[in-house]
């Protein structure tokens, strides 16, 4: 984990930063729907439009791992992640339609260090996601766990 940009250290109170964009296809809605939530409305257009979503719809859960997926991206992939206890808050706010960019920001809420480990420590975060109207489709709240950067350090 040495040379990794992010570790617990490094992150401020209040301070967000951006997640980058993701377009949303037709086919992988239809594609993470088939395997793992198969309601018509994630599955064909026809269906999407003539339920109250309005049109090809990401699940739910496929929304999340979109947002996981440029989370790791944009933050985890570059840091001391050491993963996460839970997820406090989800919020599904509006269809993530098919042919949808998104975007989104984490926005660092609070820091503590572990009392039982001290060279971990934890912080709360709330993250969203917009649509290309700036509309906000997704929220989450978690706590990550994230090495002190002297831990980090390679021992050899």
């Amino acid at each position: 984990m040495t040379g990794k940009t992010w570790a617990y250290e490094d992150f401020v109170e209040g301070a967000s930063h951006d997640l980058g964009t993701k377009n949303v296809s037709a086919a992988e809605i239809i594609e993470f729907a088939s395997e793992f939530d198969a309601q018509p409305m994630h599955l064909d257009e026809a269906a999407g439009k003539a339920s109250i979503l309005g049109g090809l719809s990401a699940s739910g859960w496929h929304t999340c791992a979109m947002f996981m997926r440029m989370l790791c991206d944009a933050l985890l992939l570059d840091s001391t992640s050491q993963g996460s206890p839970g997820i406090d808050h989800v919020k599904w706010k509006k269809p993530v339609l098919a042919g949808d960019t998104l975007c989104g920001t984490v926005t660092v809420l609070a820091k503590r260090q572990s009392k039982s480990r001290p060279q971990l420590g934890l912080v709360s975060m709330r993250s969203e996601l917009f649509n290309q109207r700036g509309e906000s489709v997704f929220e989450l709240e978690n706590t990550g766990m994230f090495l002190a950067r002297d831990a980090a350090k390679d021992p050899s």
